[in-house]
C-alpha cells in the first residue's frame, strides 16, 4: 500500500514544495494536470511553451530542428512511474465523479432509447478525442524535443509549429485553453456547492425542519473557505482517498435501490422531445469530461506504450466508464421516470436510514473534493496576481484573499442558480464540449496539416464533423440550459 501511495505522488505534486510556490519555468516541465470531478490530478500553471513565449505574448521563437530519432517516451525521467493498474484507477477516478449521479436526469431529457445509444456514442467520440490528443502530443513532443507536454502546451506547440498563418496566435490559443479550464473548474465548484447543499437539505428536512437551499449554501460558505486555505496539496491527498471510498460505497448502495422493483420499459419515454436533447448533451458531456487527465496519466506511466491500442489502458477504462454511465442513466430513469431529480441520490426513499446515509456520504465526498477541484483555477489565476505583490507578507495575505474571493464567487453563482441539473448541463455545454470535442480535432488538423491528413483528406473531414458536433452542442446546449434556468426562476 505504501508503494502504491509513493507511485502516485508525481500525479499530485511536481516537487516536495507546495504547489503554489514559485514555478520554475526553466526546469523540465510537468504536464498540465486538470482535475475532473473528484479527481486528484490537478492542472499546473505555466509550462514549457509559456517560458518560450515573448513577454508581450507575441510569436515565440522558432523551435529547434527536431532530431529524427528523438523519442519522448525514452527521454522521460520519472522518479516514481505509475503502473498500468495505477493508471487505470486514476483514469476511472478522473472520469467518474458527481456527473454520474446526473445521468438519470440526462436520460429524462433524451428518452430511454436515445439516452442509451447517445451515451455510448458520446463515449466513443470522447475516447477517440483522447486518443487524438495523445497522438498529437507525441508528435509535438518530437518537434519541440520535450519529453512531455500538457493540454495547454500541446495547443500552443501545435499553433507554434503549424501553418505560418497560425503561429502568431500560439500564445493566445494557450490562454484560451486556460480560460476554458477555469470556466470548467469554477463551474464544477458551483455544482459541488449545490450538490452538497441539496443533499444536506433533503436529510435535515426529513428529520427536523425544511429550510431553503440557500440557507445550506450559506452554512457551507465558511467551511469551504477554511478548507481552501490549505495551500499544500499533499495534505489533501488522504482527504481525497477518504472521499473516493465514500463515493464507491454510495454508488453501490444507489444501485441497490435502483435495481429493486423495476417497472416495464414501456412506463417511460423511449424518445424525448427534440428540444430537450441539448440538455441531454450538456449533462452527458459534463459527465464524460475526463480528457484533461489523459496526458498527465500517459506521461507518468512506466510503460506508456500500454496506454493506447485496442486493448490498452485508455480503451479498457473508457469501456468501464461508458458502461457505468449508461447503466446508472438507464436504470435510474427506468426506476423513477420523469420524476428523476438532478442527482439520483435525491430520489432515494427518504424513510430509509440507508438511503439517507447515501446522501450524507455523497455530500461529504463532494465537499471534501472541493479543495482539490479548487486548485485548478487558483493555480491559473494566482500567478497573474502574485507578480504584482512585491513583499512576502503581501503575497501571503494576498493569496488568502484571492482564495476567499474565488470561493465566494462560486458560492454566489451557486446561490443564483440552485437548480443542480441546469448547472451541470450549462457547465457541460459551455466548456466541457470545447475541451473534449472542439480542441482535440482542431489540434490534430493543425499538427498534421503539412504531413498529410489521409487519403482524400478523410482525417480532415472526420475532424470537421466532430468540431461541428461540438459546436452544435456548445450552442444549443448553452441556449437550452440558460433558458431552463430563466424559466425555473420565473416559475
Amino acid at each position: 500500500m505504501g508503494k502504491k501511495k509513493e507511485e502516485r505522488q508525481p500525479l499530485l505534486v511536481s516537487s516536495n514544495e507546495p504547489l503554489n510556490d514559485t514555478y520554475d519555468r526553466s526546469a523540465i516541465p510537468r504536464p498540465d494536470l486538470r482535475n475532473s470531478p473528484d479527481n486528484v490530478v490537478v492542472h499546473l500553471a505555466g509550462g514549457p511553451m509559456e517560458g518560450a513565449s515573448t513577454p508581450d505574448g507575441g510569436v515565440p521563437p522558432p523551435p529547434k530542428p527536431p532530431k529524427p530519432d528523438f523519442d519522448p517516451v525514452l527521454n522521460r525521467n520519472l522518479e516514481h512511474p505509475t503502473s498500468n493498474l495505477d493508471t487505470m484507477i486514476h483514469l476511472l477516478k478522473g472520469n467518474i465523479g458527481s456527473g454520474i449521479l446526473a445521468m438519470p436526469d440526462a436520460f429524462s431529457n433524451a428518452g430511454l432509447v436515445v439516452g442509451t445509444v447517445g451515451t455510448l456514442i458520446m463515449g466513443v467520440i470522447c475516447t477517440h478525442c483522447m486518443h487524438m490528443l495523445v497522438k498529437c502530443a507525441h508528435e509535438l513532443c518530437r518537434r519541440s524535443q520535450m519529453p512531455a507536454l500538457g493540454f495547454s502546451e500541446v495547443v500552443e506547440t501545435a499553433f507554434a509549429t503549424g501553418p505560418s498563418v497560425l503561429r502568431p496566435f500560439s500564445h493566445a490559443a494557450k490562454i484560451m485553453v486556460n480560460v476554458f479550464l477555469c470556466i470548467t473548474q469554477l463551474g464544477f465548484c458551483c455544482v459541488y456547492f449545490v450538490f452538497v447543499a441539496a443533499n444536506l437539505r433533503d436529510v435535515v428536512a426529513h428529520f427536523w425542519i425544511d429550510l431553503d437551499v440557500q440557507v445550506y449554501l450559506g452554512l457551507l460558505l465558511i467551511p469551504m473557505i477554511v478548507l481552501n486555505w490549505v495551500k499544500n496539496l499533499k495534505y489533501l491527498a488522504p482527504v481525497s482517498l477518504f472521499a473516493s471510498i465514500l463515493t464507491i460505497t454510495g454508488l453501490g448502495i444507489t444501485f441497490f435501490y435502483m435495481l429493486q422493483g423495476l417497472p416495464r420499459t414501456s412506463s417511460v419515454h423511449a424518445f424525448a422531445p427534440w428540444h430537450k436533447l441539448p440538455l441531454f448533451f450538456g449533462t452527458a458531456i459534463y459527465a464524460f469530461e475526463g480528457i484533461g487527465v489523459v496526458l498527465p496519466l500517459e506521461n507518468n506511466m512506466e510503460t506508456p506504450q500500454d496506454f493506447s491500442g485496442l486493448t490498452g489502458v485508455l480503451n479498457t477504462g473508457m469501456v468501464i466508464v461508458a458502461a457505468l454511465y449508461t447503466s446508472v442513466g438507464f436504470f435510474g430513469y427506468l426506476k423513477y421516470g420523469d420524476h428523476v431529480k438532478g442527482s439520483i441520490t435525491l430520489n432515494l426513499p427518504p424513510n430509509d436510514l440507508l438511503a439517507q446515509s447515501v446522501r450524507l456520504m455523497m455530500g461529504l465526498a463532494i465537499f471534501l473534493s472541493y479543495g482539490l477541484q479548487f486548485y485548478v483555477p487558483m493555480n491559473i489565476i494566482w500567478p497573474l496576481i502574485k507578480d504584482k505583490l512585491h513583499t512576502e507578507k503581501a503575497q501571503m495575505y494576498g493569496e488568502y484573499i484571492v482564495r476567499t474571493i474565488i470561493v465566494i464567487f462560486t458560492f454566489v453563482l451557486a446561490a443564483l442558480i440552485p437548480d443542480l441539473g441546469a448547472v451541470i448541463s450549462l457547465v457541460g455545454a459551455v466548456s466541457s464540449s470545447a475541451l473534449a470535442l472542439i480542441f482535440p480535432p482542431l489540434i490534430e488538423i493543425i499538427t498534421f496539416w503539412k504531413v498529410g491528413l489521409g487519403r482524400y483528406n478523410w482525417i480532415l473531414w472526420k475532424d470537421i464533423a466532430i468540431v461541428i458536433f461540438g459546436l452544435l452542442g456548445f450552442g444549443f446546449g448553452s441556449y437550452s440550459s440558460i433558458e431552463n434556468i430563466l424559466n425555473a426562476d420565473k416559475s
